[in-house]
């Protein structure tokens, strides 16, 4: 199964820098929030990325990106500091089929779109969400909520990167969301939504997405990464025609973008 892919950062109305990272270079796609501001958050979001790139050599699998953040985690605390979120998905065959393995630590997100619903793939690392799960605090209010920037996870700090993994089918028409909370924070489930059921290209949907999160207020950096899982043709076994194969932005715009 092919994929299609897009992304965008922008720092936002408000910041004065870009402190988060993205990678898309199939296996391994991956957003980075950075903490810390400058230097660390950015030195911190762009250790992740350099430890997950040229990943195509290897089988991933949750050993070998557990390693990887454990790894960033060591470049991390033995240089500027800081911290950063960790989610990416990463495509796996398991018994001969295909797969996402989605990873996640901190309240970066994966969203995934199929058919026509969408969910949240990823579960925060944050203290807003501790509050849902104890059923102290309303799930449409947790984006409103005054500790909302607040995790209890994140690549960094002295404790070594624990993350989560989810195992998702990886069928034909789905799209995967991964994004920073700039992007959730801006904009509800709904309106995410409605943009990822657009049948524009992933780089569209991209693009799209950080409009809004912008025009809602880009109080933070912001950062979406789109991927498609394009349909093949069973007579040679390409990706459909109809089907716009979007690329990713130059890889001097990965994370650097300021």
């Amino acid at each position: 199964m092919d994929v299609a892919w897009g992304a965008r950062t922008d720092k936002g109305h408000v910041r004065k820098i870009n402190e988060d990272a993205y990678l898309t270079e199939p296996p391994v796609f991956l957003v980075a929030d950075g903490m810390g501001g400058y230097q660390a958050g950015e030195t911190a979001s762009a250790a992740v990325i350099d430890e997950f790139r040229d990943a195509d050599s290897v089988e991933v699998s949750p050993e070998w990106v557990t390693d990887r953040l454990v790894r960033a985690n060591a470049t991390i605390r033995d240089g500027a500091g800081g911290g950063t979120t960790a989610t990416g998905a990463a495509l796996v065959l398991r018994d001969g089929r295909p797969y996402w393995l989605v990873f996640n630590i901190g309240d970066s997100r994966v969203y995934l779109r199929s058919g026509s619903q969408m969910r949240q793939v990823s579960v925060d690392h944050s203290v807003v969400q501790e509050l849902v799960d104890a059923g102290r605090l309303a799930p449409e209010r947790a984006r409103f909520h005054p500790e909302r920037h607040i995790v209890t996870k994140a690549v960094g700090t002295p404790a070594a990167p624990r993350p989560d993994f989810w195992l998702v089918p990886r069928d034909p028409g789905d799209r995967l969301l991964l994004c920073s909370d700039g992007v959730s924070t801006e904009l509800d489930d709904a309106a995410i939504a409605d943009v990822l059921g657009r049948p524009a290209g992933a780089q569209d949907v991209a693009d799209a997405l950080t409009e809004l999160a912008l025009q809602a207020g880009g109080r933070d950096n912001i950062t979406c990464v789109v991927v498609d899982a394009l349909p093949v043709d069973p007579d040679d076994g390409q990706a459909g025609a109809d089907h716009d194969q979007t690329r990713p932005r130059p890889r001097s715009e990965l994370g650097t973008a300021r």
